[in-house]
């Protein structure tokens, strides 16, 4: 990996001058949700102007039911290649609380990968990381553990003691091992914002190793869904935290007063048990961010991410995620790409019985004569997410000469879904398509050449047989906008 890089004196410099008005902003838009959430419960809604694969609720005529509904003011799911399904005001500015601790690890993990360190290291706790308070894993000033019992305790019960340790130790190696604890802390959060701007995040500052947001640590710490989706996505490449976010409860041995010690985690992710798809990652919880949740998912097939901040409560942010990842889910096809109601019997390659005609191809040596086509794969589909739209399909005929045989190319078929190709297969001839032979061909010169004189057609149009079948039609926007009138 070679993302990790020391952060520049004009790159920390910038980053509250750049911010400062935002946050001033910030932190008056945050206040009035808040009052806004303290004066009428929350509920799950679905929002015209939620986005969708880029376009908003409202722009894809989509209706209620086809929408996820859920209670969170700022929400991102993304899958593993980057796609993002669905945004709510997924670029907004706001706290994040200790979802911080995704990129926390991140950092320490890349100093492993980099060599820098090792998972095998010893952390000892400081008095600060043992001050911190509010969210722990149970340590004590003067413990002392693996670089990976810490991440454990970073990572499964929130612990905001892991957190400082883990900055401090990790970060002395970033500022120089004759750097005191406040500027090895300084040193790795630095970091992680270099890291997060390497990543590509758009709107995101640390402050902080844990995420704690209020009192000594209040400041212009923030971040956005669509980011924290980014750095998700990333964590999760990364083995060991992938075990650790997707293993539940765990124990850890420190050395403390020279003996060792279990320390019992309680994980708060919930989203493991509730969910069977679940593969962890983490919870957070302050007042400025409310309950938050970045979650994993993997059905077999496909990585989501689904992010939520500032949902109704503790419980629901679980319920959010899930929700969000279901959905998904829930509207990925396997969209048929030879739908013609014209069958014949054909056998080439690996293919033998009835298969679709998806075109008649133009054989130019005749003049009244085509070629029964299907895609070189007669049975192939195409994953397709369903409300990103209709498939459209164009067919480029080749020149065809000559004898035929069943298999040989004769065009070529593409697909798009909303302009984008999701699929191209060959056209192959269904059957065997002799050339004319010598007197048949003077035949055929004399025939063409009166019709082209005539203006009659010298040869047999190529003919599309095959069939997109609509995914979404608008009837049941119609229905369920009649239904809410």
């Amino acid at each position: 990996m070679a993302r990790l890089r020391p952060a520049s004196a004009a790159h920390r410099a910038a980053l509250p001058a750049a911010t400062a008005a935002g946050r001033a902003a910030l932190a008056v838009a945050t206040s009035l949700l808040l009052c806004l959430a303290l004066a009428a419960p929350a509920f799950a809604e679905v929002r015209r102007a939620d986005v969708i694969m880029g376009q908003t609720v409202e722009e894809r005529g989509l209706s209620v039911s086809q929408c996820p509904s859920i209670d969170a003011l700022y929400a991102c799911v993304m899958d593993d290649e980057g796609t993002v399904y669905f945004e709510r005001d997924a670029t907004s500015p706001t706290q994040i609380a200790s979802v911080t601790k995704i990129m926390t690890a991140l950092v320490a993990l890349d100093a492993v990968g980099e060599g820098l360190v090792s998972l095998d290291d010893e952390v000892q706790v400081s008095a600060e990381a043992a001050a911190v308070g509010e969210s722990t894993a149970g340590l004590q000033e003067g413990d002392v553990m693996t670089l990976e019992e810490a991440l454990y305790g970073l990572l499964v019960p929130s612990g905001n003691d892991a957190a400082v340790a883990i900055a401090q130790t990790v970060g002395a190696v970033f500022a120089g091992t004759s750097a005191d604890d406040d500027a090895s802390q300084q040193a790795f959060i630095d970091q992680m914002n270099v890291t997060a701007a390497d990543l590509g995040c758009v709107d995101t500052v640390y402050r902080n190793p844990h995420g704690l947001d209020d009192g000594e640590f209040a400041g212009d710490q923030h971040s956005c869904a669509a980011d924290q989706a980014l750095i998700v996505k990333e964590a999760m490449r990364d083995e060991t935290f992938r075990a650790i976010v997707g293993g539940g409860d765990a124990t850890i041995k420190v050395e403390r007063d020279g003996e060792q010690v279990d320390i019992e985690l309680a994980s708060t992710d919930e989203f493991i048990d509730m969910y069977e798809h679940a593969r962890g990652v983490k919870t957070g919880f302050t007042d400025l961010a409310g309950p938050s949740f970045a979650a994993a998912a993997n059905d077999g097939e496909r990585d989501l991410y689904a992010i939520v901040i500032h949902s109704s409560s503790e419980a629901q942010r679980f319920i959010d995620a899930q929700t969000l990842c279901e959905w998904v889910y829930g509207n990925m096809i396997d969209y048929a790409l030879a739908n013609s109601d014209e069958q014949v019997q054909a056998s080439f390659g690996d293919v033998s019985g009835q298969v679709p005609v998806v075109a008649e191809v133009s054989h130019a040596d005749w003049i009244d004569r085509t070629i029964p086509a299907t895609l070189s794969d007669p049975d192939a589909t195409a994953e397709v997410f369903a409300l990103n739209g209709n498939v459209s399909q164009s067919f480029a005929f080749d020149e065809v000469h000559g004898a035929v045989s069943a298999g040989d190319k004769v065009g070529t078929a593409t697909f798009k879904q909303r302009n984008e190709v999701i699929a191209t297969y060959d056209l192959v001839a269904c059957q065997d398509v002799p050339a004319p032979d010598f007197l048949t061909g003077v035949g055929i010169w004399w025939d063409r050449l009166f019709r082209s004189l005539s203006g009659q057609p010298t040869a047999a149009e190529s003919t599309v047989l095959n069939a997109t079948p609509l995914i979404n039609d608008k009837t049941a926007v119609v229905q369920d906008a009649a239904a809410q009138q």
